[in-house]
């Protein structure tokens, strides 16, 4: 029985009704956004791999929101995470493939929370630009506190960069060095009584592939008829090519995804001991589709690197269980373009004045599944021929040499990767080339970067393997979606100009 509380007292709770309801909805989220590097939409149990073992993944995914149709930003590593961190399509700011930097000008979810009092942190693979201390597009300079991070990729025993200092050799699992700084950094924001926004982002799994004995113990009975061709991958004697049995690969991938998924555990498993296991979001998602060397099971068309399902379609789960009371599934399209706008709707920030590729997820938080008003653009933009080797360096060349080592070489020999972005004033016909696609609830189109411009209709709602080009059943929806592509590109290429930043 509920008490009835004196006549003074009920209406002063009356009115204090107004001012709790404030309060609970001004309650904001701890923010941890997790993600793999190279790991494909098959790649997890929970959406029915044959082999794979991610009990972690499973359970937030059984238990909180699951994506089904999350895409990533861009189809390789770099253009992706400069999703992630603007809300903005990769190309507005120039980063075009991997090894091509954030500019300097761009707002960050690093910077928008930070001011909003998180407490902000990197942990991991950066790809963004050089992560020492003098380059204006490393992770301090990008609105985080602390960092803990790589260039590029890592292995076992990585080699890592602490606020910018010179590279520090980590001995142990690479995901869980990561995951354990992050703790480190969660437990002085919970000291300091701030929200905190950890990214931790994994150089799992991402090839050369190194794992632990226990780890590749759990996939040394794979069936007999998996993986039997040869694949090109990264030797880690040599840092070169070495052709081998892609079910040796496999074993390999297999067990660094599973390193990875037990980290994430250990820091779930840390939040709920120090009392945060309930006010945090958990967001974990993929940068790109399955790479070639690794597709044994895909089942959907391409790769990383392509604008087909295979290349952009990946894994995304969100747990939260303040607000994430029972499991959810959407088969709404969602994109990492969309992490900036959701989490500014949750703290109660503004997204930035300019024009943003992505839209708030929270209607999705409580079950709703509204039709995407906005359609989804991915497009392997290409710098101009021999323009582009003539185009005068957005930053000094010196600003955005890598320092952090990794087993594989570069293409001048060294273990090191440097960056680069260029000054673009002008747009000409050349610059609306690449591979493209536009992706709407129901319809995708695929436009092949030829400059003659091959186009293919898909429809993913009966054909999500892109089998059956539907373009001459469904002639107005293919001109629509072009229209729209080709008016999306024109403003992209008006941000690539600098125009955002005038």
């Amino acid at each position: 029985m509920i008490p009835r509380l004196p006549r003074p007292l009920a209406a002063l709770f009356l009115l204090a009704l107004p001012a709790l309801a404030s309060a609970a909805a001004a309650v904001r989220p701890n923010v941890v956004l997790l993600m793999g590097d190279d790991h494909g939409w098959d790649e997890t149990g929970y959406n029915g791999h044959p082999h794979l073992k991610t009990p972690v993944l499973d359970e937030m995914a059984r238990t909180g929101l699951r994506l089904d149709r999350f895409y990533s930003g861009g189809s390789s590593c770099s253009p992706t995470r400069g999703t992630v961190m603007t809300g903005r399509n990769h190309n507005r700011y120039g980063i075009y493939s991997p090894g091509w930097s954030l500019r300097p000008e761009e707002v960050t979810i690093a910077h928008l929370l930070k001011r909003a009092g998180y407490a902000t942190g990197h942990f991991g693979k950066w790809h963004l630009g050089a992560v020492k201390a003098a380059s204006p597009v490393n992770p301090g300079r990008m609105g985080f506190d602390t960092w803990v991070s790589h260039d590029n990729f890592f292995e076992l025993d990585p080699h890592l960069s602490r606020d910018g200092g010179p590279p520090e050799r980590f001995v142990g699992e690479s995901s869980e060095i990561v995951i354990a700084e992050a703790i480190r950094f969660i437990d002085r924001a919970k000291t300091a009584g701030q929200p905190f926004l950890a990214v931790v982002w994994f150089g799992s799994p991402h090839e050369p592939y190194q794992a632990k004995p226990e780890d590749l113990a759990l996939y040394d009975d794979l069936p007999a008829d998996v993986g039997q061709r040869k694949v090109r991958v990264t030797s880690n004697r040599t840092g070169k090519h070495v052709d081998r049995l892609q079910r040796d690969v496999l074993r390999e991938r297999f067990a660094e995804i599973s390193a990875m998924d037990r980290s994430i555990g250990q820091l779930r498993a840390h939040l709920r001991r120090q009392g945060l296991g309930d006010d945090t979001l958990l967001w974990y998602c993929g940068d790109n589709g399955t790479p070639p060397e690794a597709v044994a099971t895909v089942p959907f068309r391409g790769w990383k690197g392509s604008v087909y399902e295979g290349g952009i379609r990946v894994p995304g789960v969100i747990e939260w269980p303040a607000r994430l009371r029972q499991h959810l599934a959407t088969k709404v399209p969602a994109v990492t373009n969309d992490i900036l706008p959701t989490l500014c709707d949750l703290v109660g920030v503004p997204v930035p004045a300019r024009p943003l590729d992505g839209t708030t997820l929270v209607p999705l938080f409580s079950g709703a599944s509204p039709a995407r008003k906005a359609p989804l653009v991915f497009w392997n933009a290409r710098p101009r021929g021999g323009a582009a080797a003539r185009a005068k360096p957005y930053l000094d060349p010196e600003l955005q040499r890598g320092t952090t080592p990794l087993v594989k070489l570069g293409p001048d020999g060294t273990p090191t990767r440097n960056f680069q972005n260029v000054i673009q004033t002008e747009v000409t016909a050349e610059d609306y080339n690449g591979e493209r696609a536009i992706v709407e609830n129901r319809f995708k189109l695929v436009v092949d970067g030829t400059t003659a411009g091959k186009t293919e209709l898909f429809d993913l709602a009966a054909d999500p393997a892109e089998k059956t080009d539907v373009s001459t059943r469904h002639p107005a929806e293919a001109a629509r979606l072009a229209l729209a592509l080709r008016t999306a590109q024109e403003s992209i290429l008006r941000s690539r100009t600098g125009a955002d930043y005038r």
